[in-house]
């Protein structure tokens, strides 16, 4: 009706902030996505993954799939997107990482939709900020579950100075076990997995504890590529695109997406891990320092931990710690002095892939 209030009522949305998180509150995302041969394309153009798994249908069928699978890190960026507008659009950063689990493989045509809980929720010391833990559930067209992981985002208030919650921080384990690491990975050919066609002859057993593996090469990070990544996945942060917004932030530009540090860091690890084909699992992760447009990033890995899968004679367990740096070759490994992080540092990601053995 003319004058109604539904027709004089707001019809956009600022966001959530911190105020209006509530332990136990479940959150259906906007836009369901159906993935495409076009996003892969994209992706690749982007970062340049070149893991034989997920670049030919022929090798991945030769194998066991049923054609290349969509690149776990473009699956997971999708899933992420999604939960932006509804919980981070009023974020400072995103904090960490952690129980994630890749659950299923994810094909051209397939649609991906999330839901998310918030499970914890802190209150910032200075009052004006606080930090909302969220499990967020990605999920295909048949309802099964592909990707779950936890994250934890500091999120502005409304109002600074406002009554704090009544805290909430959940209990979240350290790593994924790796009886867990097998169930988004099909049975595997061994004698049809090409090594030289892989690029690398380094199977799970050459690879030993407290191994580290400098990747060598760089990538700069142009402005245009990252806002192009960004849009991809729908992922609505004012942070990564609102330059008029940035300039009275206490960096005075744009920040660019830490998935997108994640996706470069995994694409440079290529050279040295060429058969991790699959990435298993998120046990944490933690965006140490931002980094922005005309900054190139290398990369640099250690073996935490390897891994027989119980039932599975043909892939295994690697555990990674994956470390990004800014404008610094990584052949010396930077990462930590005592407690304190090199100030290069961008990136300290641990993380399950799988190879064959």
């Amino acid at each position: 009706m003319p004058g109604s209030a539904s027709q004089t009522a707001p019809k956009t949305s600022a966001g959530r902030f911190f105020e209006d998180f509530q332990p136990g509150d479940a959150i259906v995302h906007a836009t369901p996505r159906t993935v495409t041969a076009g996003d892969v394309s994209l992706y690749t153009a982007i970062y340049g993954p070149r893991f034989a798994v997920q670049s030919s249908d022929a090798f991945a069928k030769a194998i066991g799939y049923p054609t290349a699978p969509i690149d776990d890190l473009l699956v997971f960026h999708i899933v992420f997107g999604k939960t932006v507008p509804d919980i981070s659009l009023n974020a400072v950063a995103n904090l960490g990482y952690a129980n994630g689990r890749f659950l299923k493989p994810v094909f051209p045509g397939d649609t991906l939709s999330t839901t998310s809980e918030v499970i914890g929720v802190k209150q910032t010391s200075a009052g004006d900020a606080g930090i909302v833990y969220v499990r967020s559930i990605g999920r295909n067209q048949r309802d099964e579950i592909v990707l779950s992981y936890v994250r934890w985002v500091l999120v502005r208030k409304r109002q600074p100075g406002t009554p704090a919650h009544a805290e909430q921080v959940p209990d979240l384990p350290k790593a994924v076990m790796p009886e867990e690491l097998a169930e988004g990975c099909p049975a595997i050919e061994l004698t049809a997995y090409d090594d030289a066609l892989a690029g690398s002859t380094f199977r799970w057993g050459d690879y030993a504890v407290g191994e580290r593996i400098d990747h060598v090469d760089g990538m700069t990070v142009e402005e245009a590529e990252h806002q192009l990544a960004t849009r991809l996945y729908q992922n609505t942060a004012k942070v990564h695109f609102d330059a008029h917004g940035a300039r009275d932030t206490r960096f005075g530009k744009r920040l660019i997406y830490g998935g997108h540090v994640i996706s470069l860091a995994r694409a440079l690890s290529f050279n040295g891990l060429g058969n991790a084909f699959h990435i298993a699992a998120i046990n944490g992760g933690r965006h140490v320092a931002p980094l922005f447009s005309g900054d190139t990033v290398f990369a640099w890995s250690e073996v935490l931990e390897t891994a027989e899968l119980p039932g599975r004679e043909d892939v295994g367990g690697l555990r990674l710690r994956l470390v990004a740096t800014k404008n610094r070759p990584c052949g010396d490994h930077p990462l930590k002095t005592g407690d304190q992080y090199a100030a290069d540092v961008i990136l300290d990601l641990d993380y399950w892939v799988l190879l064959p053995r």
